[in-house]
């Protein structure tokens, strides 16, 4: 048997990783995609690692406050140590393994492209690119209303009902003639978001802005980010949210690919 401090190969060649670093990487992940959270048996079924080096690697995570046992259930969650390690994480990593399918997806649509990130129950807004010779107004850092954008829908369709209505509050602020501001019409719109896998805006916060948007997903189906296309109604009129809509599809499935 392998030491679990072997220094171990990647199967490209390119680069030799710890394989008890790797071991401990694949309970966390494992751990944080579970629907429910899992006992150490099913975490070793699913990592094919044993039981007795699972339970040792998940005991090391324990004692660092990078997973919790349940003494009732014996079933792990993730760690409050994890807490302080994501709030001094910057987005820059993300944004870095995203930008090629933003730029792909920018040249495609000849539109301007953006990616948001959730932060809790919020979008931020952390990068832009925009074709060759066009010059877009800059959303990085704006704050915008989540029922009355793309983007804000395509996150919205996959939030629990609860997190919505903790994020909507009492009612749906009117922007244009075009903004949805009844309840139960937003929620048959986000079940076509849940059905077609991306989301249209229509001059709903601006009158000449139309977009279209989809959600990054984790294993859980949770929104993680969020990649958008918009621009002007004489360039994205209605009829081409379909389309745009499959390719900003397209290029949410490949970033959540990237990280994973």
């Amino acid at each position: 048997m392998t030491s679990p401090t072997t220094i171990a190969s990647n199967p490209s060649g390119r680069s030799r990783t710890i394989q008890s670093v790797d071991r401990a990487a694949l309970l966390l992940k494992e751990i944080a995609d579970s629907a429910q959270p899992p006992t150490v048996v099913e975490l070793a079924e699913r990592t094919g690692l044993n039981r007795s080096t699972a339970w040792r690697l998940l005991a090391t995570l324990d004692a660092h406050g990078l997973v919790e046992r349940d003494p009732v259930s014996q079933r792990y969650t993730i760690g409050y140590a994890t807490l302080r390690i994501a709030a001094s994480a910057e987005h820059d990593a993300v944004v870095r393994r995203a930008r090629p399918a933003l730029e792909a997806l920018a040249l495609e649509t000849g539109e301007a492209v953006n990616l948001a990130l959730a932060k809790g129950i919020n979008l931020v807004y952390v990068d832009q690119v925009d074709p060759p010779q066009i010059l877009a107004p800059n959303w990085l850092g704006r704050l915008v209303p989540l029922h009355a954008t793309s983007s804000g829908k395509a996150f919205l369709a996959y939030l629990d009902p609860a997190e919505r209505d903790a994020v909507l509050g009492g009612g749906l602020e009117r922007f244009t003639s075009s903004t949805v501001v009844d309840r139960a019409e937003l929620e048959r719109q986000l079940a076509a978001v849940r059905a077609d896998g991306f989301a249209t805006c229509v001059g709903e916060l601006e009158e000449s802005l139309f977009g279209a948007s989809s959600a990054v997903l984790n294993r859980q189906g949770r929104p993680l980010a969020v990649v958008s296309v918009w621009g002007p109604d004489r360039r994205v009129p209605a009829t081409r949210l379909p389309a745009i809509g499959q390719l900003t599809k397209r290029a949410a499935a490949e970033i959540g690919g990237l990280l994973r």
